[in-house]
């Protein structure tokens, strides 16, 4: 019996090496630099791509997307459906929006205030088609994340950070 045991610690000794191993492994493929960005332009695409379909040129807003705010869109609240407010206004601040967003997050600039206004955007897409809840709750996820650890260190913010935190260091 003892020696039983003794193959069986053996045993689950290398089982746990394997499983630190492979937790290592996992970590090093995982680099959260790479993940930050990563995470910032996953949020990013489908917006940017959203926002590229509402225009027809420099601010020019596609009379497709003016039509969806008018005719389709609907805020499904309490009491509602009901049709969104100045809806050619609305489209307007969407597609800005919407293509505005998704340049700051890829280029990691003013990242938490960016993705702050996705998840606003999220939750206003959320009213408006409410069976979407599964991509706007990860759009919901990614964004918040975002907002929790900021864009990291491949990323304009945190060269910004950098620059300014040595600048002050240095003026003492």
């Amino acid at each position: 019996m003892n020696a039983t045991t003794s193959l069986d610690s053996a045993a689950r000794g290398r089982m746990l090496q394997a499983i630190l191993t492979a937790r290592d492994w996992a970590r090093t493929g995982a680099w959260p630099p790479l993940v930050q960005l990563a995470l910032r332009v996953a949020l990013a695409v489908p917006f940017w791509k959203s926002g590229i379909l509402k225009w027809s040129g420099f601010l020019e807003l596609s009379d497709t997307a003016v039509a969806l705010f008018t005719d389709e869109f609907m805020l499904h609240l309490p009491g509602g459906p009901y049709s969104f407010p100045a809806p050619a206004v609305t489209a307007f601040a969407a597609g800005c929006f919407e293509v505005v967003m998704p340049v700051l997050l890829v280029l990691g600039l003013g990242t938490r205030f960016a993705a702050a206004a996705i998840l606003g955007m999220a939750l206003v897409i959320q009213l408006t088609v409410p069976d979407g809840w599964p991509i706007h709750l990860t759009w919901a996820a990614l964004a918040l994340a975002l907002m929790a650890n900021g864009a990291g260190p491949m990323s304009i913010d945190h060269a910004l950070a950098r620059r300014l935190s040595g600048s002050t260091a240095g003026s003492r």
